[in-house]
């Protein structure tokens, strides 16, 4: 059997943390001044933003420490590490995003029964700084978000958090020139579905890869016409594929070869090939066409 593992790890680099912390001190000092004018302004959709950036300070937090856990070594009882506990905070972030939505909306079918007095132009001001900040860290974020499912869900909910923070300043100019104050809890059922819409993605996503699902971007039938693309390889079965982590995919296979003096060199391809298409930890199992069977080992 041959094992073969690439460590093309993602690891997020010294400043790609750094962009977290920051933005995790950004963005909790926005919770406090978001709250803090929610409640003298008595503003719904400014409390469910507060919120909601709670729980995403909480959420890039986890981020943090799913680094951490994915740096830790292998063991004698967890003979990968602590990698799979990425998959497991990007499940926990969707989860927490699901729970803030119904909070907003049972929230605001309560704000249209017992409507409010809202200043909207406190509501604007405030909302606006809030484009800046979720703005900026979004930006930040947008280069290293295609590596990693964590930093991408990260990313989702900032450019998310930009425009709900677009909408609140809207729904504060319509209050202000209007004086329609049921807008506060519409726009707050509005907040509600763009996070909803955007976490179904990291939810589906880490869901999959929890169960052990092949990886978003990768096709089973397109990985099985790459390892028999080679002339000597005739067919191959008991492929499984699964992720370690969010950024580490392992594959394992049985090749069925017409003569095994090829193996050597067609393992050191197929190695390659797996690699440069995400799979970074492969293990092969060479057979011969009189020693093949699909059915149970040779």
């Amino acid at each position: 059997m041959e094992h073969h593992h690439h460590h093309h790890h993602h690891a997020p680099t010294q400043t790609l943390n750094g962009i977290f912390i920051l933005s995790i001190i950004l963005n909790g000092l926005f919770v406090l001044i978001e709250a803090g004018v929610g409640l003298w302004q008595n503003s719904l959709s400014l409390l469910s933003d507060a919120g909601h950036n709670l729980s995403d300070v909480f959420s890039l937090v986890l981020v943090l420490i799913a680094f951490r856990l994915a740096k830790v070594q292998r063991n004698e009882r967890f003979t990968y590490g602590y990698r799979k506990s990425t998959i497991l905070i990007s499940l926990l972030n969707a989860v927490i995003l699901l729970v803030a939505v119904g909070a907003i909306v049972i929230e605001s079918i309560h704000k249209f029964s017992e409507p409010a007095e809202v200043n909207g132009i406190a509501v604007s001001w405030t909302a606006g700084v809030g484009i800046i900040i979720n703005g900026v860290t979004a930006l930040l974020l947008m280069r290293s978000q295609k590596s990693d499912l964590n930093v991408r869900g990260a990313f989702l909910h900032m450019a998310a958090d930009t425009l709900v923070s677009v909408g609140v300043v809207i729904s504060g100019i319509v209050i202000y020139f209007t004086g329609w104050t049921v807008i506060d809890p519409i726009v707050s059922l509005i907040i509600a579905a763009v996070i909803l819409f955007s976490t179904w993605e990291l939810l589906s996503d880490s869901l999959r890869l929890a169960v052990d699902g092949i990886p978003e971007g990768l096709d089973l039938h397109e990985i099985e016409q790459l390892i028999v693309k080679d002339e000597h390889v005739k067919e191959t079965h008991h492929i499984h594929v699964w992720a370690i982590s969010t950024t580490e995919t392992a594959l394992t296979a049985h090749i069925v070869l017409d003569d095994l003096n090829c193996w050597p060199q067609i393992s050191e391809q197929l190695k390659h090939t797996l690699a440069e298409h995400g799979i970074t930890h492969a293990t092969l199992e060479p057979e011969t066409t009189d020693c093949h069977c699909h059915d149970k080992e040779c």
